[in-house]
C-alpha cells in the first residue's frame, strides 16, 4: 500500500491537488482524433437520456441516474467533445429520505433537463413513482438546493421546464405507462413564477399513438416565433427523433422526423438535446443503446431547413438525418485540449471522486476515504435479512463502463474481523447478470472465488466457478471486458453488443493467474453493466465488522 507520512502527505498535499486539476485523458477512449474530427460516441458511457445546456462558453450535461448516488452527475465540455465530471447535483440522497437500504433499480431519476435562467441552473427531472422534482443552483458544480416537489403524480416522467417570453413559466412531461396506464403522450402543464409547483392541470397537447409510439423524453425551446418539442418515439433500441412545432405553446402541434438510423449502423439515435455554440453553429446530443454497455452519447450536426432542424446527414434530402460516426468537431472559436471523465482513481483525495456511484441513498458507515494514507477503507457492512444476491446489495461502489475494450484491475487489503465469518469483498461486474472475484474470510481461512450469479435480479442464487486458498490477505484483482461488435437479440428488440468478461488475480502485482470461466455481461434495470467493488457481511447483529483498504483502481488498455 502507498503508505505516505503525515509529514509527506503534507506537503504533497499541494501536488495532489494541482494533479487532479488536470485534465484526465482516458486509456481507452478518447473522441477527439487531435486533428480537428472527432468520432463518436464522444462518450462510449452509460449516459442515459442526456440533456445539456450552454452558458457563455461553457456546455453542462447531465443524464438519468435511476437509482444510482451521488445522482444526477455533472458534465462540463468546451466544445461538446471533450467532457469531464465536475460534481452531482443530488450527492447524498433522493427523497424521500427514509427509504429503506435496498436498491431501487430503474427508479427515481428519470430523463432530466438541465436549464440556465436569470443566473441559476435548474434540473427537473421525473421520478416515476411520485412525481417531478427540481433542484437549483447558481454555480453547476454546487451547492444544489434539496429536491423540491413540482408536481405530484405517479407515472409523470422526462420534465422539462420552458420560460417564456411573457414571464410565464411550464414544464412539458411524459407519462410512464406502467404507472400511468397511458404513455405515449406529451403534455404540459404551467408553474409558478419561482419553477418550483404546478400551477395548472396538466394537458395532453400531442398524441403519438398512431405515428409515434413511445412518445416521450419532450425537450421544449423556442425559435422563430415557433415552439419546438424535440422528443424520441418508437422505443430506446430502435427509435428515432421527431420534433413538433407550433406558434400556439398548446399547439396544435405538426410534425416530423428529424433524425433515424437509416443506412448507419447507430440504432435508435435518439432522445437528447439542441444546443448551440458561440459561433452560431447548431448540434444535437443523444444516446444509442448498446446493451451491456448502456445508453453511449453521441453528437451530431444539426441545421435549419424551412424552421425544421435536420439532425445528422441527410443523404436523399428528405428532412430525416442520418447519425455520423466522424465529423468535424464544432466550431466554438478556440480550441482546448483533450479530456475525458475520470476512470482510474489513486484514492488521494478525502472525499468519493466523481466518476462513482453507490447503489442506493448514501450511509456514512460505508466507507472512509483515507486522502493521507492514499486509500479508500470500504467497511463490510451487513447485507438485507432478505438478502438472496448482490442485486439486493446498496453499498456496491461502482462506476460505468468507459469503451468496448479495456481492463479494469485493484489493489486491496482485506481485513475481516477474526470472530465473524462470511465477510466477503472484491471486484465485480454487476447487471441483472453479474460476475466477480471475491475474497472471502471462512472457517478455512481467505478463499478467492471467481462467482457468477445469472438472472439475479430474479432473485437467483451466486455460484462459484473456481476457487483458490489464499496465505496473504493483499491481492490484486483484473477482469478485462472485451466486444468484437458481434451482436445477439436484446431483450427490447433490438441487438446487444456481446462483451465477455475474464477474470484474474495476482499475489504480487506482476504475474496473473486466470480464474474461472468467462462471463458475458448483462445489462442493469435501464443501465450499463457497471464495474467496481464491495465489501459485506452476513446479516447478524455485531458491534464492528472488518474491512477493506483499496489502494488503487486503474482503467487501462490491457
Amino acid at each position: 500500500m502507498k503508505r505516505l507520512t503525515q509529514t509527506l502527505a503534507f506537503c504533497l498535499l499541494t501536488v495532489f491537488t494541482a494533479v487532479a486539476q488536470k485534465n484526465y485523458v482516458s486509456e481507452v477512449w478518447v473522441s477527439d482524433l487531435g486533428n480537428g474530427k472527432y468520432k463518436n460516441p464522444v462518450l462510449y458511457a452509460d449516459y442515459s437520456d442526456p440533456d445539456a445546456c450552454r452558458v457563455g462558453d461553457d456546455f453542462y450535461m447531465t443524464s438519468s441516474s435511476f437509482n444510482c448516488l451521488p445522482g444526477l452527475q455533472i458534465l462540463h465540455s468546451k466544445d461538446l467533445v471533450n467532457w469531464t465530471i465536475i460534481g452531482a447535483a443530488v450527492p447524498n440522497a433522493l427523497p424521500p429520505i427514509e427509504t429503506p437500504e435496498r436498491p431501487e433499480h430503474g427508479n427515481r431519476v428519470w430523463a432530466p433537463a438541465i436549464r440556465h435562467h436569470n443566473g441559476e441552473f435548474y434540473i427537473f427531472w421525473g421520478d416515476p413513482d411520485q412525481g417531478a422534482f427540481m433542484v437549483k443552483a447558481k454555480d453547476p458544480k454546487g451547492p444544489w438546493s434539496e429536491p423540491v416537489l413540482v408536481k405530484a403524480g405517479k407515472g409523470i416522467i422526462d420534465t422539462c421546464p420552458f420560460w417564456d417570453e411573457d414571464g410565464k413559466v411550464y414544464m412539458v412531461h411524459a407519462y410512464a405507462g406502467s404507472r400511468a396506464g397511458l404513455k405515449s403522450v406529451i403534455t404540459i402543464c404551467e408553474l409558478n413564477a419561482e419553477a418550483n409547483a404546478a400551477i395548472t392541470p396538466s394537458r395532453i397537447i400531442f398524441d403519438g399513438h398512431e405515428a409515434h409510439q413511445t412518445c416521450e423524453g419532450p425537450k421544449m425551446y423556442k425559435r422563430n416565433d415557433y415552439y419546438y418539442i424535440f422528443h424520441p418515439a418508437g422505443g430506446v433500441p430502435t427509435g428515432w427523433q421527431v420534433v413538433l412545432r407550433s406558434k400556439n405553446i398548446y399547439g396544435p402541434y405538426e410534425w416530423k422526423t428529424v433524425l433515424a438510423q437509416g443506412n448507419s449502423p447507430v440504432n435508435g439515435p435518439h432522445q437528447g438535446a439542441w444546443v448551440d455554440t458561440p459561433t452560431g453553429e447548431d448540434w444535437f446530443l443523444h444516446f444509442q443503446d448498446v446493451g451491456a454497455y448502456g445508453r453511449i452519447m453521441h453528437l451530431q450536426p444539426m441545421k435549419w431547413v424551412n424552421d425544421w432542424p435536420v439532425i445528422g446527414i441527410d443523404k436523399d434530402g428528405d428532412g430525416c438525418g442520418e447519425p455520423v460516426l466522424t465529423y468535424k468537431k464544432p466550431n466554438v472559436g478556440k480550441t482546448y485540449p483533450i479530456c475525458t471523465p475520470q476512470e482510474s482513481d489513486e484514492f488521494d483525495g478525502y472525499t468519493l471522486s466523481p466518476q462513482w456511484q453507490w447503489h442506493a441513498n448514501i450511509n456514512e458507515k460505508w466507507a472512509y476515504y483515507a486522502g493521507d494514507k492514499s486509500y479508500v477503507r470500504l467497511y463490510s457492512y451487513p447485507v438485507l435479512k432478505e438478502y438472496k444476491n448482490l442485486w439486493d446489495v446498496a453499498n456496491l461502489l461502482l462506476q460505468k463502463t468507459p469503451s468496448d475494450n479495456f481492463t479494469a484491475t485493484m489493489k486491496l487489503t482485506f481485513s475481516p474481523n477474526p470472530k465473524l465469518k462470511g465477510e466477503r469483498t472484491g471486484l465485480v461486474v454487476m447487471g441483472r447478470d453479474y460476475a466477480g472475484i471475491i475474497l472471502e474470510n471462512t472457517d478455512k481461512g481467505l478463499i478467492l472465488s471467481q462467482v457468477e450469479c445469472k438472472r439475479a435480479d430474479k432473485g437467483k442464487p451466486e455460484q462459484a466457478n473456481a476457487s483458490v486458498d489464499l496465505s496473504q490477505n493483499t491481492v490484486y484483482l483484473k477482469v478485462r471486458f472485451s466486444c468484437d461488435g458481434k451482436k445477439i437479440k436484446g431483450s427490447e428488440g433490438g441487438h446487444d453488443l456481446i462483451v465477455m468478461c475474464n477474470f484474474s488475480y495476482s499475489l504480487d502485482g506482476k504475474k496473473y493467474e486466470s480464474l474461472g470461466n468467462p462471463f458475458q455481461a448483462k445489462e442493469g434495470q435501464w443501465i450499463g453493466a457497471k464495474v467496481g467493488m464491495f465489501c459485506t457481511r452476513p446479516a447478524i447483529v455485531t458491534n464492528d465488522g472488518g474491512w477493506t483498504d483499496v489502494d488503487w483502481f486503474r482503467i487501462t488498455k490491457k
